[in-house]
């Protein structure tokens, strides 16, 4: 792997509840990315390991996020690949896995040195995969501990995830308080890139109300358009099935109604960052 001039984005995937679908968008998401070229990885930042076990890979069998972050080795190190023994990850799409450990991650911190910066244990590892991915997925805990703070300070977008669900949609704005106060304290570069609604049966009331909610909630100011992603993810029965197999969508169900969803938001995605970063380009032509 060489760093070929590789323009990384480096995206974090959360909300402040749990049981929202952010694991599962975060996988399917960065899949559906390597559909269209892209090499991806993942570090899962959760003590309950989910994209971890999504791929059929077990917590404890390798050294992951956790060394990483106490900085006992290398980001580059702990990657895992489909060429390693034990794990079938898709070609281009890679992991740094999670352990229950990662609960202890605070103390450990501490104990090593009363002056760690929640900054520094995230951003410096991630700073070196630069180059080397096209996109790196910060897949966060539904809580505020130090890999959670630590993904707020070291990514460049960050992509809310909800599902159609009242504590959801609340949870929605706390990571927006959150957002902005990261902006506002050490990582002034960071910005919403959307929101994902996911798990939505259209032919309910609730879910309709609430997506319509999702998107006046976040126009952007000219109220032109709004941050939510047109493109929402369906509920289905094949995605806990998908994730008993440690397998993703396109693996299983590749001609299927919400893997297409995927593809689709994938796409809009990737024409949302070139388009915010063409006008982040101009601004900084008119600027001299």
């Amino acid at each position: 792997m060489d760093h070929q001039n590789i323009h990384t984005r480096i995206i974090a995937v959360g909300n402040q509840k749990g049981g929202v679908g952010k694991t599962t968008n975060t996988v399917h998401i960065a899949r559906a990315l390597v559909e269209r070229g892209r090499k991806v990885l993942i570090i899962d930042l959760d003590m309950n390991h989910s994209a971890t076990r999504h791929f059929g890979v077990e917590p404890e069998a390798f050294m992951g996020s956790y060394e990483m972050l106490m900085g006992d080795e290398a980001a580059t190190n702990l990657v895992l690949t489909h060429e390693d023994e034990d794990v079938s990850l898709p070609e281009n799409l890679h992991l740094i896995p999670a352990a229950r450990k990662l609960e202890n991650i605070d103390k450990a911190l501490s104990q090593k040195s009363k002056f760690i910066n929640p900054h520094e244990v995230l951003s410096r590892p991630v700073e070196a995969l630069r180059g080397l991915y096209d996109y790196v997925f910060l897949d966060t805990a539904p809580n505020a501990t130090t890999p959670t703070v630590a993904s707020y300070l070291a990514a460049d977008y960050f992509i809310l995830s909800a599902m159609p669900d009242p504590f959801a949609i609340a949870g929605l704005n706390d990571a927006l308080t959150d957002i902005s106060d990261a902006q506002q304290r050490g990582n002034p570069k960071l910005r919403l890139l959307g929101v994902v609604l996911s798990g939505v049966d259209k032919r309910t009331t609730l879910a309709n109300s609430l997506s319509d909610f999702v998107e006046k909630a976040f126009q952007v100011s000219d109220g032109a358009e709004s941050m939510k992603f047109a493109t929402s993810i369906g509920r289905s029965t094949v995605i806990p099935q998908t994730q008993k197999a440690g397998k993703t969508l396109f693996e299983t169900h590749s001609p299927h109604k919400v893997t297409d969803e995927y593809r689709a938001l994938a796409e809009e995605i990737e024409e949302r960052l070139a388009r915010l970063e063409r006008m982040d380009t101009e601004r900084t032509v008119a600027n001299g």
